[in-house]
């Protein structure tokens, strides 16, 4: 009996791992993590293609399991990274983390499988309330403020989303996902711009380089696999062929890593790259042909390995020195050793070198382009991978790990085994599949017939990262790091906030607490006028004050006041 005997959505092996674990011992917590992972990952690559579940809801038929070739190979790195992420974190003893990391998890494999637009939905929405939680867990008030965004971000996306389902469902469109065009009228456009929202397309994509900086140590690496590449599968799945992608994708590249060159914050640094990455995904969706339609698919698989990979490292940095900015690290090449040389894996991998797996699959986007005659995006993309090299493959290494002395604490905190054994698993992946593609490409939605290791490809790639590392030595001080904050279109939101909780908050606060507090002082004289027994008096005033225990009715009392004063006047505005 295996998965093609009972087609039971994997995604349920996370919710059920999700529901036992807080009632766990502590120490057989991060067990049963990587034993619900490891039955998803299993359970995935026995689904054969063409398995469906149906479930009949009213009069709705809904798909909770479909596999395909593009479901399944999405399902497959995203079960593969919570396994390795469960690896990776084993050392937190956080139930509340783990739970949420696996609701998460669970959440991207839903999304994946879904063959049903309300399927989809339900599951998008588990992803956002739950990775919220790994950036409030780290408990810091920067954390507070930029998980609140966030999820204000993804609940506004979400709810686009679900206008945009509820029109397609009016116009008498079936609830079974399937591809869209842009003359599908407004139900697509608002579809797609739901999508957007996660997929950080700017200008809605300030709440991932806000929010992923300040998450916990280990929920950043599920935040950098998740989220932007099921948005990537669905708009894959649901919107290829649609120009605008191709230009909107092929500005995330660029766009990306000019503020990734900027920060100062190594994780700041990497949220940029996601952005800049998951545009050649995008750009591939937009070209909609079957090669650039494997790109995207086979970026996102490669993206997903070398960028938790590259999160690992981070994450070592910041539990043992506990600072995160270029400008306040240097000199760790000994101390973190290990982790430099697991870093510079992934870092090797995003840059496109030979023999890793950013090689064979950000290029497979770029020919893409040339093939279908957009000469203009293709440039464009090889100058992003440009400044792609220079901030994660050379200024963030050499100014953590190498340049001057380390200005950390002498002390450094123990960096746990197991973060290396994570790390060095997502590793061994990132050269298996640079120095073997095919391991790859046979999992791929279309025939493959790119093949990357020719002549003139890495003649063209040597000479770019060669040129690159040349322009960095000479411009090394110019790019020294330093304690600034880059502005982005956040600014346009966070300025007026001031302003609005001026206006709406502290306005509205303060005029209610005076109300209260004249509300207190007409209770305390009714008090002396009827000489209450319960009226307490003020030795050091002589004045007698309401107790506490009139203080809820008459919070309830000023709340209904208020409450059908404003119903009456929105009544009176209708009309």
């Amino acid at each position: 009996m295996g998965p093609a005997d009972i087609p039971i959505p994997p995604t349920l092996f996370l919710v059920a791992g999700a529901l036992i674990l807080p009632l766990l011992n502590r120490k057989w917590r991060p067990w049963l993590f990587l034993l619900c992972t490891a039955t998803a990952l299993v359970w995935v690559l026995g689904l054969p293609a063409g398995v469906e579940q149906h479930v009949h809801v009213m009069d709705y038929n809904l798909i909770p399991l479909k596999v395909d070739a593009l479901r399944r190979i999405f399902g497959i790195i995203f079960a593969f990274i919570a396994f390795a992420g469960g690896i990776y974190a084993f050392h937190v003893e956080e139930a509340g983390q783990q739970a949420a990391a696996l609701l998460y998890a669970s959440g991207a494999l839903g999304v994946a499988f879904a063959g049903d637009y309300l399927t989809l939905f339900m599951f998008w929405e588990l992803m956002a309330f739950t990775s919220t939680y790994l950036i409030w867990a780290r408990r810091t008030p920067e954390s507070r403020g930029a998980g609140f965004r966030y999820l204000l971000f993804h609940v506004l996306g979400g709810g686009i989303l679900f206008a945009g389902i509820l029109l397609h469902l009016a116009g008498g469109s079936g609830m079974e996902i399937g591809p869209l065009s842009p003359g599908d009228g407004a139900a697509a456009w608002l579809i797609l711009l739901g999508v957007m929202v996660n997929a950080a397309v700017p200008p809605l994509h300030a709440w991932l380089s806000d929010a992923y900086p300040k998450a916990t140590v280990t929920g950043a690496v599920f935040l950098s696999a998740f989220t932007t590449k099921t948005a990537v599968y669905v708009l894959i799945q649901i919107f290829a062929g649609w120009d605008i992608l191709l230009l909107l994708g092929t500005i995330m590249t660029l766009y990306g890593v000019g503020f990734a060159v900027l920060a100062n914050d190594i994780r700041g640094i990497l949220a940029y790259h996601i952005i800049s990455q998951v545009g050649y995904m995008v750009a591939g969706v937009g070209l909609g042909t079957d090669m650039a339609l494997n790109g995207s698919a086979a970026h996102a698989f490669s993206h997903i390995l070398y960028k938790a990979l590259l999160f690992m490292g981070a994450g070592v940095v910041l539990q043992a020195t506990g600072r995160s900015k270029l400008s306040e690290l240097g000199g760790l090449s000994r101390s973190l050793r290990p982790a430099l040389i697991l870093y510079m894996i992934a870092a090797f991998s995003i840059s496109g070198f030979p023999l890793f797996n950013g090689f064979i699959s950000k290029s497979m986007v770029v020919a893409a382009a040339g093939e279908a005659h957009h000469d203009w995006a293709m440039l464009l993309m090889l100058l992003a991978a440009v400044g792609t090299f220079l901030s994660v493959g050379l200024k963030l290494p050499y100014y953590t790990w190498f340049a001057g002395e380390r200005k950390t604490t002498p002390g450094l905190k123990p960096v746990p085994r197991n973060m290396y054994v994570g790390m060095g698993l997502v590793a061994f992946l990132c050269i298996l599949y640079g120095i073997f593609p095919d391991l790859l490409y046979r999992f791929l939605p279309h025939p493959v017939h790119w093949k990357p290791y020719t002549g003139h490809h890495l003649v063209e790639t040597v000479q770019i990262l060669t040129f690159t590392f040349i322009a960095f030595w000479m411009l090394r001080k110019v790019l020294k790091p330093k304690p600034m904050i880059s502005l982005d279109v956040d600014w346009f939101y966070r300025r007026p906030a001031a302003w609005v909780r001026r206006i709406f908050v502290d306005a509205v606060a303060g005029g209610f607490d005076r109300v209260e507090a004249a509300a207190y002082r007409v209770v305390a004289a009714l008090v002396r006028f009827g000489k209450n027994p319960y009226a307490l008096l003020d030795r050091k005033t002589g004045q007698t004050y309401t107790p506490d225990r009139y203080r809820p009715a008459i919070q309830w009392l000023l709340g209904a006041v208020l409450g059908t004063f404003i119903l009456l006047t929105l009544i009176s505005l209708a009309r």
